[in-house]
C-alpha cells in the first residue's frame, strides 16, 4: 500500500506543485535515502548534504517520475546520481575518504558517531568498488529487487545480477568467508 500512497503523493505534488505531499514523500524516505548515501560516502556530514540535494533534484525532476515501479527506487537513483555528480566534482574524492578513514583509526573516539556506528556491514563494504557497494546496499540494505536496481543504475538485470555475485565473493574471499551452499 505503501507505493500506491508514494504515487499518490507524487500526483498531488505534480498536479498542484503541492510542496505539502512532497513534504510527506521527504519525510517517508529521507531516512532509508541517508542511510543509503551513508553507507556510499562513508561520511555522515556528506551523506547529509548529498541527502538534501538528492530531495532539491527529485523535486526538480519529480515530471520524470514513470509510476512503474517504486518511488523509493526511482528517489535512490536520484541519490545514486546525486552522489557520482558530487565525486564527479570533487577530484581529491578517493584522497578525502582514505584521509578520513585514516583519522577515524588514529583518532579512535573524535569520530564519536563513527566509532558507534561502524558495523559489520560496513567494514565488508569496505572492500567493494562505489558501484559494487551502492549495489550491494540497494539490494540487501534497501531490499530492492533487481529490476529496480537495474533501473535505478541503468544497468541490464544481468549485470546487477552479475556485480552482486562479484560483490558477495569479494567480501567472502577478503574475509575468508566460507560459503556454506558450496562447501
Amino acid at each position: 500500500m505503501k507505493n500506491a500512497e508514494d504515487h499518490q503523493l507524487v500526483a498531488r505534488a505534480l498536479s498542484a506543485q503541492d510542496t505539502a505531499a512532497f513534504g510527506e514523500l521527504v519525510r517517508r524516505h529521507q531516512s532509508q535515502v541517508r542511510n543509503f548515501l551513508r553507507k556510499l560516502t562513508r561520511d555522515v556530514a556528506e551523506a547529509d548534504d548529498l541527502s538534501q540535494d538528492c530531495f532539491m533534484h527529485a523535486w526538480d525532476k519529480l515530471q520524470t517520475f514513470s509510476g512503474r515501479g517504486s518511488f523509493i527506487g526511482w528517489l535512490l537513483k536520484v541519490a545514486y546520481t546525486t552522489f557520482l555528480q558530487s565525486k564527479r566534482k570533487s577530484k581529491r574524492y578517493s584522497e578525502i575518504l582514505e584521509q578520513v578513514g585514516h583519522k577515524m583509526e588514529t583518532e579512535g573516539q573524535s569520530y564519536s558517531v563513527q566509532s558507534d556506528e561502524v558495523t559489520d556491514l560496513d567494514k565488508l563494504l569496505a572492500v567493494l568498488d562505489d558501484e559494487e557497494r551502492a549495489i550491494m546496499i540497494m539490494s540487501y540494505a534497501c531490499g530492492l529487487s533487481h529490476r529496480e536496481i537495474s533501473d535505478a543504475t541503468s544497468m541490464p538485470v544481468g549485470t546487477v545480477k552479475s556485480v552482486i555475485f562479484r560483490g558477495k565473493q569479494k567480501i567472502r574471499t577478503s574475509f575468508d568467508i566460507k560459503d556454506h551452499q558450496h562447501g
